[in-house]
């Protein structure tokens, strides 16, 4: 019996079940071919260092972070008086016919008074005092003085229990939340942090948020707490909140792992994720055919894709293989739900049919 024929319609059986066998990922030929399409339904750009720095002007996708984050710059070393504060007053006047003081006595306490939403107080004699932005020094020396003329010899004692104004919230994240009063104009956001007993340890890459006037500031905790000029100073009504990192992009095909990465810092480049995912797979990627997919919203589209993309759906297209490949990796960067895919090089399945030819072969040999 003859096996030389049988062998050769083996291997050509193998050859075609071969476009079948199970892959870990596409080869990039696969994802891109619409490309070529009469209409496309998505773009497809080689990323270089050509086209780098019209891609950096691209909108941000993904969500996160806020407006940057405030610097540092140090406040008065004293307290202001602000509208919602509840202000005490003591009025001591040692005259015999006292107008403020009753028979035998020396000091009248006013009742607690809260600062006005025109940020006054009401005392007897006097009216409406503005005390709003005095600090409680000033405020005092104001009543005192206008008190004169009817009660020469009068002093005046004044406290003040901060209102919404002059306190700051400590939301979430560490391990003592709520309200603060400010002690004073220098009250910085690391002193807040430590009042509210500092940041979560089971937090995973914390982020520090500040919200102030419907606009929202972010920094990365390690960041805040290495760079003194990132300290800011607190103002009345400040809101903060200390949170994990939830930012992700997923990896995908021949790579070292295929799952959600969560950033570990304020930027990832294309280059920096391929190293979070511990590499291209050395037998099965293809490094011409490294791709980065993104979905932008509607308003980020231009016609003229300069300064936005045309289409909402993009694949960015690397070549590991070139230094300028490289370099145009290196400085792109990832943006929150990308999709980081390493394809299937072709040489891994011709290996896949060699290696099933050979036992064929062996197959025959043996027979």
């Amino acid at each position: 019996m003859r096996f030389g024929p049988i062998c050769a319609l083996l291997i050509a059986a193998v050859s075609l079940m071969a476009c079948g066998l199970p892959r870990g990922a596409a080869l990039s030929s696969e994802i891109l071919r619409e490309k070529d399409a009469k209409e496309p339904t998505f773009s497809v750009i080689g990323v270089s260092r050509s086209n780098m720095d019209q891609l950096a002007k691209w909108p941000r996708t993904g969500g996160g972070g806020g407006h940057g984050w405030i610097g540092a710059k140090a406040g008065p070393a004293s307290s202001a008086i602000r509208s919602g504060d509840t202000v005490n007053v003591v009025i001591w006047d040692s005259q015999e016919n006292s107008l403020l003081a009753a028979g035998g006595q020396k000091t009248v306490s006013l009742a607690p008074t809260q600062v006005s939403a025109t940020g006054t107080i009401f005392v007897p004699y006097l009216g409406e005092v503005v005390v709003n932005g005095l600090t409680p020094d000033a405020a005092r020396a104001e009543i005192q003085k206008a008190l004169e003329p009817i009660a020469a010899s009068a002093q005046v004692q004044l406290s003040v229990e901060p209102g919404a104004r002059n306190t700051v919230d400590l939301v979430s994240g560490v391990g003592k939340p709520g309200s603060y009063p400010m002690p004073d104009r220098n009250f910085s956001i690391l002193s807040l942090l430590a009042q509210g007993g500092g940041i979560a340890p089971t937090l995973k890459n914390p982020l520090v948020r500040l919200i102030r006037d419907g606009k929202t500031y972010e920094i990365r905790a390690n960041r805040l707490l290495s760079d003194a000029s990132k300290n800011t100073t607190l103002r009345g009504g400040d809101k903060v909140i200390v949170r994990a990192d939830d930012r992700y992009f997923t990896a995908l095909g021949a790579t070292g792992t295929e799952s959600l990465v969560y950033f570990d810092q304020d930027h990832i480049t294309a280059l920096e994720a391929m190293s979070l995912v511990g590499g291209i797979n050395d037998t099965r990627a293809n490094p011409k055919g490294v791709l980065i997919l993104r979905e932008y919203p509607v308003r980020a589209l231009r016609a003229d894709g300069i300064k936005g993309p045309v289409m909402k759906q993009v694949v960015f297209t690397f070549d590991l293989t070139t230094a300028d490949g490289l370099f145009a990796a290196r400085n792109f960067q990832v943006n929150p739900d990308d999709s980081v895919l390493a394809t299937e090089s072709p040489l891994a399945t011709a290996n896949t049919v060699f290696g099933l030819a050979r036992s064929v072969v062996g197959l025959n040999n043996s027979l």
